[in-house]
């Protein structure tokens, strides 16, 4: 009777988990672990939020396994001693999870996986959370793509929707004493910030399941269209389940496919074309590590940012800066632990741009309040907004909350559920509602922190003055 460890992380689900279902073929028992490790991702470990999100998606994954018969061990690090202590205690001669690939995360795992190897141990890696691995996507010269476009060209011509791996329908369990409750983690606040996060999520795979469903029975045909609108539900929401591997993206390609090879409608095409931006982002992370950090366009590393704004950037965060969709985007942040994509642009473009605010400082402020924080994606994002990243928007585009705000949220709809000092405003003037004093000052509401015409005029000679510098 063999047995292997699977080692969970951030691939929560028992269906289409190839590490789990290679320990099952290749072995009679299984031993399901997670080991809490923070201090091992530094200097990106989880942020608040994530960690509320990890904390119900445990409970979820520990309650799916025990229907199969099988128990979670929940363990706290170092994690490669803390293996080795389950491997000898369970006699486990395996053990197998699935790739990530953060900078720390990678060396860690090469560690880990050398010294198994040396103890004798069969040590296994898996695909699971990507459609591609971040190597397989090269350029002609064998190099890794920059741009976007033809990077999702290639990848999209080799991309066949393949039918995703069924859950187990039983685990035959190795059970090792000593494990800790999830509670005994102490992932969620001490201090309960997080009821309006709670009302919005479901974490799990039945959660990730039911939102995908949902997507595809009645949003994804009018995604191209609806996917910029804050004000309606025109996006899939299953970021954070995608994060947390509570879903694969082999499972959702499968699904827009129809669970049949063949075209895709317009609407799940362009969908499968944002799949793809994640791709890139990973893709990018993995082959210029210093992305999370540093400017992957070396010219801004001598842009002239501003000093670091305590004042401002504090505005920014609690959503407070008297421009209605920055607040509402903030403030939607804050209580959901997400944003609406088109918003998030808005904001970062707002931060970078007319507060001329170190990008950094956005993405740290991200990472710890968006249950979706994905070090690849976060900091991709960052950079697009900021104009710094090897495909970015030019640094000379600069988002007007204004006219954004009148375009995708027309009725102010998506301002009024967020910045309900503005609930009574005018259409004509929700989204800049210091242009009648007298109902500013009847709202509550405060005036802008910074002239939006002012500032994108100071942005602008700020980015000149770097195009006009040596190279």
């Amino acid at each position: 009777m063999s047995t292997a460890i699977v080692w969970f992380r951030r691939d929560l689900r028992i269906a289409d988990n190839p590490a789990l279902d290679a320990a099952l073929r290749a072995h009679d028992r299984v031993l399901p672990v997670y080991i809490e490790a923070p201090d091992e991702e530094a200097p990106w470990a989880p942020g608040a939020a994530s960690r509320w999100w990890l904390h119900h998606s445990l409970k979820a994954l520990s309650v799916d396994l025990g229907k199969r018969g099988a128990a979670l061990h929940v363990a706290r690090g170092p994690t490669l001693e803390t293996l080795r202590t389950l491997i000898a205690r369970s006699g486990a001669v395996a053990v197998h999870w699935n790739r990530l690939y953060e900078p720390a995360v990678i060396a860690r795992d090469a560690h880990i996986k050398a010294s198994l190897r040396e103890d004798g141990i069969d040590a296994r890696s898996h695909k699971a959370n990507v459609l591609f691995e971040p190597w397989e996507i090269e350029t002609g010269q064998q190099q890794p793509y920059r741009v976007f476009t033809p990077f999702w060209r290639n990848a999209r011509a080799r991309l066949e929707p393949l039918p995703p791996l069924d859950a187990p329908k039983r685990i035959a369990p190795a059970l090792v004493d000593g494990a800790l409750t999830i509670d005994e983690l102490a992932l969620l606040p001490t201090i309960r910030w997080d009821s309006g996060i709670d009302a919005h999520w479901t974490p799990g795979e039945a959660g990730a399941a039911e939102r995908l469903g949902t997507f595809i029975d009645g949003v994804v045909d009018d995604y191209r269209a609806e996917r910029d609108r804050p004000d309606r539900v025109g996006t899939s929401l299953i970021s954070p389940h995608l994060h947390f591997g509570e879903i694969s993206p082999r499972q959702i390609a499968w699904q827009l496919a129809g669970n049949q090879r063949g075209s895709l409608s317009e609407g799940a095409e362009f969908y499968l074309r944002e799949l793809g931006w994640r791709e890139f982002s990973q893709h990018l992370l993995f082959h210029f590590p210093q992305m999370p950090e540093r400017n992957l366009n070396a010219r801004f590393d001598g842009f002239r940012w501003k000093p670091r704004n305590a004042r401002l950037l504090r505005a920014w965060q609690s959503g407070q800066t008297g421009v209605p969709m920055v607040d509402a985007g903030m403030r939607e942040l804050w209580h959901t632990g997400t944003m609406h994509n088109r918003v998030r642009m808005l904001v970062a473009s707002f931060l970078t741009k007319n507060l001329r605010q170190h990008w950094v400082h956005g993405a740290r402020w991200f990472w710890d309040t968006l249950v979706d924080a994905d070090l690849a994606n976060n900091s991709q994002g960052w950079q697009w907004t900021a104009g710094c990243g090897v495909d970015a928007s030019p640094y000379f585009r600069i988002f007007n909350p204004v006219t954004q705000g009148e375009k995708f949220d027309p009725d102010g709809v998506y301002v009024k559920r967020w910045v309900p000092e503005l609930a009574d405003a005018p259409n004509s003037i929700v989204h800049k509602p210091w242009t009648d004093p007298d109902f500013l000052a009847r709202s509550g509401y405060m005036a802008p922190i910074v002239d939006l015409t002012r500032s994108r005029d100071v942005a602008l000679e700020a980015w000149q003055a770097l195009a006009r510098a040596p190279a």
